[in-house]
């Protein structure tokens, strides 16, 4: 005998209904289906996120390791707050384990949530209620009942169809057991806001993984001719920093840096500058691509957004301008040559601009230093090639140095002076930043405003009108209809619904 034939030849149960409901109530809930119930509650879900909340506003209170000033911070908290804070990992709370939990667990239930809950909102569009009794329409909080004179019930129902949809409603007319029956609608997808806006918050969450699982950032000194293809990163332990190289996909070759004053002759801190440019060259195996990077626009590439972060304030000199005079008399000239550049004579003597000293002084072993960053005794260091081949060293100074003075010995035929020159400081820092979640995160956001103001500021509207034959003539005619949110405004368009099509709004209760 098959096991179909079984089931139908079995004897039928004696339990009645009613005792086989309450054995399945009181039958025990397999444990996965009491994990999925917990995951998917609502509940649950508000207390994660209050957790989420909680945790946040800790990572806001407490320094983190990774922000500038944490080391002061650090050394005047009491010895019990370091080693309880520490031990609870809140000084990098946005990358402990349990926060990652959080993020994960409260993203399942999000997932499970909108599952669970989803086809019960779906049915509002997918399986719309088209009719409803009497009882049940006087029943809503908006309703209304009336006699309206007609042909028939289909041009009621018309009638009614119009002014429905010339209150921006979409209609639909049935008919059912000899009655009419009219049913309006708008905004039926704010049924399925809540979903968006779970989708919106999803991808808010993935955003913040990725830049926290898979994001770096680090900084490159940059200075004219120099190459890299790495930034160093600061490494956080605590009151402890340790510099890490960090491997870039490309190679960057700094070609010229620039600093734009408020004052020629003023320094070049911060609050003389309007902006720093720094030109670079990007190497891969795409092939050479060139670039400026400067205060207010960054430069991104391969996913790293490069950008302006700082510079090293010693004061050297883009460019200097010479002042060359014949030993043996004749007319002086002028010369222009750019940071390491270098320039050739009419007589063939070539000048290389080798370096250059914004406070110059003779250091140990007799060479040639810097005593500050600033400008208060600058001069050009120059390699002076004769047209024979000979190499000499010669230094060019802003003040005028005394007669005789060895510094200012005439070297290959030539006096020379610093005439001008154009500030610059000895590098600029690049902060290199690379943020996978940074797409997703502002996407996310975007999306969860407008989520949310959807969902807030409209609702899905629904009128159901029934239209039979009137026992003292005409058509009885019973309206309802309710709102899942803004029930001001759709009173007001229920009631003009009613002014519509009986002139009047008395019987609108």
């Amino acid at each position: 005998m098959s096991a179909i034939e079984e089931t139908k030849s079995a004897p039928p149960s004696t339990a009645t209904k009613p005792e086989v409901a309450a054995k399945r109530r009181d039958a025990p809930v397999p444990f996965l289906n009491r994990v999925l119930n917990l995951l998917s509650s609502v509940r649950f879900g508000i207390i994660l996120l209050v957790l989420l909340v909680i945790a946040s506003m800790i990572g806001m209170l407490i320094v983190q390791q990774n922000v500038e000033g944490f080391d002061k911070y650090f050394a005047e908290l009491t010895p019990s707050q370091k080693l309880l804070y520490g031990s609870l990992g809140f000084f990098d709370i946005y990358h402990t384990w349990y926060f990652n939990v959080l993020l994960l667990v409260l993203s399942l239930n999000i997932v499970l949530a909108s599952i669970d809950r989803f086809p019960k909102a779906w049915t509002f569009i997918s399986r719309k209620k088209l009719d409803a009794s009497r009882h049940w329409l006087v029943g809503q909080e908006q309703h209304a009942e009336f006699n309206l004179k007609g042909a028939s019930q289909q041009e009621v129902a018309e009638r009614i169809s119009a002014s429905a949809r010339s209150l921006g409603m979409k209609t639909k007319i049935t008919e059912k057991g000899g009655r009419t029956f009219v049913f309006a609608e708008r905004g039926a997808w704010n049924r399925l806001g809540a979903y968006a806006v779970h989708v919106a918050l999803l991808t808010i969450f993935t955003g913040g993984f990725l830049t926290a699982q898979f994001g770096h950032d680090g900084q490159m000194a940059l200075a004219p001719g120099v190459s890299s293809s790495e930034m160093t990163r600061l490494d956080f332990n605590l009151d402890k920093v340790a510099r890490v190289p960090v491997q870039l996909p490309f190679t960057i070759t700094c070609t010229d840096i620039e600093q734009k004053l408020i004052r020629k002759d003023g320094s070049i801190m911060a609050n003389n500058t309007i902006d720093w440019l720094t030109r670079i060259r990007i190497k891969d195996e795409t092939g050479e691509h060139d670039a400026l990077v400067h205060l207010n626009e960054p430069y991104d590439y391969r996913g790293y957004r490069l950008f302006q972060a700082s510079f090293i304030s010693v004061g050297r000199a883009r460019n200097v301008t010479l002042r060359l005079t014949p030993e043996n008399g004749g007319q002086p000239q002028d010369v222009t040559i750019k940071r390491d550049g270098s320039a050739t004579l009419a007589d063939g003597t070539r000048i290389d601009f080798e370096d250059f000293m914004p406070d110059f002084a003779i250091g140990q072993g007799g060479r040639p230093d810097t005593k500050s960053g600033d400008y208060n005794n600058p001069a050009a260091v120059l390699k002076v090639t004769t047209p024979q081949g000979e190499t000499k060293r010669a230094y060019a100074f802003a003040m005028q140095l005394p007669a005789g003075a060895p510094v200012g010995a005439a070297v290959a035929g030539y006096k020379f002076h610093l005439n001008d020159y154009e500030k610059v400081p000895d590098a600029h820092v690049l902060a290199i930043q690379r943020d996978p979640g940074k797409a997703p995160f502002y996407f996310g956001g975007l999306l969860l405003i407008l989520t949310l103001g959807a969902v807030f500021f409209f609702s899905h509207q629904r009128i159901w009108a029934l239209v039979e034959d009137g026992k003292k003539g005409g058509f009885d005619v019973a309206l309802g209809g309710n709102t899942n949110r803004n029930k001001l405004g759709f009173e007001d368009r229920f009631r003009k619904l009613v002014t519509a099509m009986t002139g009047h709004t008395s019987e609108a209760q």
